[in-house]
Formats: structure tokens, C-alpha cells, sequence
């Protein structure tokens, strides 16, 4: 794998319209490292457990004692996703259920041109904390998009008095993904 470099495309799974993002990782990083960058790119908080999975096998870190997961803090991605068209999981926070699909859609030759990690493409804002997952935020959605809703004077407080679930900013996801632990607000 010397030499290249994973174009990846990560979508939420359920939402609508489709919130995704595509980016580029270097293959050899740990999945505790993607977690990082998933999180960063995303737009989540690091506020929860989560796992990889691909097929019937779970990856986390040691320490959250998920039944059966092998340790993602010694698990390489490029043991994972090996060829264009592989496919692996994401799961972040258990209660919420936020599931991501991850597909590695090319090998890259590296160019020292590239921000690496770096997004190259995406769409749609990250969904709230705890918001109770694709149902809540469709939920959410809905509730904000009318000012007269009995519950959009609370929402909107909750919310911190603004949201916009087309946001989406390339240039300060780059930005964050420069420092360490690649932005990654909360480190475990």
C-alpha cells in the first residue's frame, strides 16, 4: 500500500436527504485514529461508545467492554478495506443508534498536493447529540421547519437558538482536521 492513499465515501444511514461525506485517509492508520477523523468529519462530539463492524465482527476500544469486539486500538483500516468496493460499518452511540456506511471507492496515488486526512466532498449537516437518532431528527426537522409548531420555541432553545440541517463547511473540517487527534473534540 505504499504510495496510496483510500478515497472513502461515509453516509448515515437513513437520513434524508442523505448526509455523507468523502474523504482521504491514509491506509495504515488505526481504527481508533478513523474513529477520530470520522467523528471530526461528521460533525459529532465524541460523546458516546462506538464500533466498526465488518461482517459478523465488532471492533472497539478495549475499555468500553463491548461483548466479543476485537480491539480497534491495534486494528489497521487496510486490514479491514482492502480493495475498491469493500464496505465496513460505524456505529456511534448505542442509545441513539447512528449508523454509517463506509465504503472505500478508490486507491489513490498519494500527492503531496493533498491534506491527508482531508474531505474532499460532502453534504448536509451532522445531526444533534441525542436527539434520539434518525427518527428524532427527522422528528427535530420537521418541528424547526415550522415556527408555528406548539414544540418549536423549545426545540430552537435546545438547539441553542439556531440549526440548519443543510450546513455543511469543507474548508473548517479541514481546518479542525489538522490538529491533533484530528480535531476530535473529546478524546477517549
Amino acid at each position: 500500500m505504499t504510495g496510496k492513499i483510500y478515497q472513502i465515501h461515509i453516509s448515515l444511514k437513513g437520513s434524508q436527504p442523505k448526509i455523507w461525506r468523502r474523504i482521504l485517509v491514509k491506509p495504515d492508520i488505526t481504527l481508533v485514529d478513523f474513529h477520530r477523523i470520522i467523528q471530526t468529519v461528521m460533525g459529532w462530539t465524541n460523546s458516546h461508545l462506538h464500533q466498526f463492524e465488518k461482517g459478523l465482527v465488532s471492533y472497539a476500544p478495549e475499555e468500553f467492554e463491548v461483548e466479543d469486539a476485537r480491539n480497534s486500538r491495534t486494528v489497521r483500516l487496510n486490514s479491514l478495506l482492502k480493495k475498491e468496493k469493500d464496505k465496513i460499518k460505524y456505529e456511534y452511540d448505542f442509545g441513539d443508534g447512528w449508523l454509517h456506511d463506509i465504503v472505500l471507492e478508490k486507491l489513490l496515488p498519494l500527492d503531496k498536493s493533498m491534506q491527508i486526512p482531508g474531505c474532499i466532498a460532502g453534504k448536509g449537516n451532522c445531526p444533534p447529540e441525542d436527539c434520539g437518532g434518525i427518527w428524532g431528527y427527522t422528528n427535530l426537522k420537521n418541528i424547526i421547519s415550522n415556527p408555528k409548531h406548539k414544540e418549536y420555541e423549545d426545540m430552537m432553545a435546545w438547539l441553542g437558538g439556531e440549526f440548519d440541517p443543510d450546513y455543511f463547511d469543507m474548508k473548517d473540517i479541514n481546518e479542525m482536521l489538522k490538529y491533533p487527534n484530528y480535531g476530535c473534540i473529546w478524546i477517549e
